[in-house]
């Protein structure tokens, strides 16, 4: 067992929500098994390192990618984290007398106080009908398409 993999126990516990490898008989080509690619999906996440770089062991990168975003959109991760947090709150290991955010630490920019923005080089060339400069390459990663609410619907 690698750092970062799910134990038996666990997987057993997360199991039920992925869907059925097989279809539930129907037709269509088998799906990968699901243990090793979310093994390398908490590897990726754990680590930071970029999509391409996942270990081999886990799959081709492209298909934990593919399927962590396929999950993330049909509101697999989200019914996953509800019945696990709901399972600790009936077990009373989720304490709800306490809830903090420490706004303290938290910095807010200068706009957000009403500041003017300072005007630099790549301001006065778009006023003067320059585009902006744009990232080059496709944009992959778990935001690539914006900040948007990615839950399950009706969250």
């Amino acid at each position: 067992m690698y750092r970062y993999e799910l134990t038996d126990l666990q997987w057993e516990q997360i199991a039920p929500f992925f869907p059925d490898r097989y279809h539930h008989g129907g037709a269509g080509r088998p799906w990968k098994a699901h243990r090793p690619l979310v093994n390398g999906l908490l590897w990726h996440l754990h680590t930071g390192a970029p999509w391409p770089d996942t270990p081999e062991r886990y799959g081709p990168w492209q298909t934990v990618y593919d399927r962590f975003n396929r999950w993330r959109k049909d509101g697999t991760w989200a019914k996953m984290l509800d019945a696990l947090l709901l399972r600790l709150d009936q077990a009373g290991f989720i304490d709800r007398e306490l809830w903090l955010v420490d706004a303290s630490v938290i910095r807010a920019s200068r706009a957000a106080a009403g500041a003017k923005k300072k005007a630099g080089a790549a301001d006065l060339s778009r006023a003067e009908g320059a585009a902006a400069p744009r990232a080059a390459g496709p944009r992959v990663g778990p935001l690539a398409g914006g900040l948007e609410h990615q839950g399950a619907p009706g969250l």
